[in-house]
């Protein structure tokens, strides 16, 4: 009998301690497995140079999603980029996504401004207004390239 109780105890240590390692595998591997609902938008930009997959999207700052896709559009020339938002979050038809810089080096994110349109956008939806990222080498070499 004596046995048996320290088997059941190992062998409920061995399961705590696979379910503390799932715990963390979860975590560190930033997995939503009973995360916040979320919609689907999709924004298609001239220029996305340097956003990746998993960049934020922000509202005046806020995180309210995150960008799950980018794939290239071969009959626009354009990338189009697929951004999963939060269900809480309203968005009207008229709102403007731009890729922006967090710093001077920094990543690079989705800011959405929002708009003032009586129309939303719902699940897999489009932003037609859209502003590309700035390419910062170019815009250094206008300024000291540039003749007058």
């Amino acid at each position: 009998m004596r046995r048996f109780n320290v088997e059941m105890v190992v062998g409920l240590f061995m399961i705590a301690g696979f379910l503390c390692f799932a715990w963390l595998s979860i975590q560190l591997g930033d997995i939503d497995v009973f995360g916040p609902k979320t919609y689907t938008v999709t924004a298609k930009f001239g220029s996305v140079s340097g956003l990746k997959d998993g960049a934020i999207v922000e509202i005046a700052g806020v995180q309210v999603g995150k960008v799950t896709d980018i794939t290239f559009d071969p009959e626009d020339y354009e990338a189009e980029v697929v951004m999963s938002i939060n269900q809480g979050v309203i968005l009207q038809d008229d709102s403007i996504a731009s890729v922006r810089t967090a710093g001077i080096i920094g990543d690079r994110y989705i800011d959405i401004s929002p708009g003032g349109s009586d129309e939303l956008l719902g699940d897999g939806s489009r932003i037609y207004e859209t502003e590309s990222a700035i390419n910062l080498e170019e815009l250094v070499s206008k300024y000291i390239f540039e003749k007058n």
